[in-house]
């Protein structure tokens, strides 16, 4: 229902050096001064953050680790029946604590000795080209705040847990983390920001929104998908599409939403052929004729 490279509450630095996090009216913290407040202050201690250095802790309250305690046993439960093999093996490697919320740095600390990624605060929009060009690097941005607990099974945008869960345990994977940093190689090599968007779509409709066929079941390895408690349990009825480069480059969605077309891949290797092979060699002219309606 998101993308972090574009979608996050935008962030802006007041004239008296305090930083404000921007949330619409309908957001659920809308109406919280202390959810606003709170959100400014890991805000503003996310942007104070050098790369290289530790990741500072976040002080989470009681409440915010019985937040994530909630949806990840919720979402657990839904993996276990709903997310391929090749997930679960990342979740499994990784052993992210169920009952509260890891610090960045642990999760950083447990994820390098198995795939070399890394994880960076993040304090809310990353521009495009940063955020995917940083995959190179093995560098994910992540926010660090938590969802509203009046809704814990919702969030309308991507919060630490759609950050960890959803993409730590596929950053766990080594075949997970060699398409990521495809990606972003993808991201650095392209010029114009049309083949960057292009790029950027094909990663939505993978490792965001990706399906794939598992033992004769269509089975999720998306973070999107397995860290939304309600798109786990749809995404089986959505208008499933065979893996199509130029129609994942092209095809336009809705984040108010769940999304309605998935691109469903026949298995790991299928992925990795088409759209590992799409990533390790694309360029602009690539994307330019993919683009280009058949016909």
């Amino acid at each position: 229902m998101f993308e972090e490279a574009q979608y996050l509450a935008p962030v802006t630095v007041r004239a008296d050096g305090g930083v404000e996090v921007e949330l619409a009216h309908g957001h659920p913290g809308f109406a919280d001064s202390a959810y606003r407040e709170r959100r400014n202050r890991i805000a503003e201690q996310a942007l104070g953050h050098t790369v290289g250095a530790p990741i500072a802790d976040v002080a989470y309250t009681d409440e915010e680790h019985e937040v994530w305690r909630v949806v990840s046993e919720e979402l657990g439960r839904a993996h276990r029946r709903f997310a391929t093999a090749e997930y679960l093996h990342g979740t499994e490697r990784l052993g992210l604590p169920a009952d509260r919320i890891p610090q960045l740095q642990e999760v950083s600390d447990a994820l390098a000795p198995l795939t070399g990624f890394r994880y960076l605060p993040a304090a809310g929009l990353v521009e495009l080209r940063e955020f995917y060009g940083s995959l190179a690097d093995s560098y994910f941005h992540s926010t660090q705040y938590v969802r509203h607990h009046s809704v814990p099974l919702y969030t309308p945008e991507p919060d630490v847990i759609h950050e960890v869960i959803g993409h730590a345990n596929a950053l766990a994977s080594d075949r997970f983390a060699a398409l990521y940093r495809l990606a972003g190689q993808a991201a650095r090599r392209v010029e114009t920001h049309e083949a960057l968007e292009f790029v950027s779509k094909v990663f939505w409709f993978t490792l965001e929104f990706g399906v794939m066929t598992e033992v004769g079941e269509t089975k999720a390895y998306g973070a999107g998908i397995l860290s939304s408690f309600g798109e786990t349990r749809e995404f089986r009825g959505m208008n499933i599409r065979p893996l199509d480069l130029a129609a994942m480059g092209t095809t336009p969605y809705d984040i108010t939403r769940y999304q309605d077309t998935l691109f469903l891949a026949e298995s790991m290797e299928h992925l990795e052929d088409v759209v590992g092979t799409f990533w390790a060699t694309c360029d602009d002219d690539t994307t330019a004729r993919l683009a280009v309606p058949a016909g």
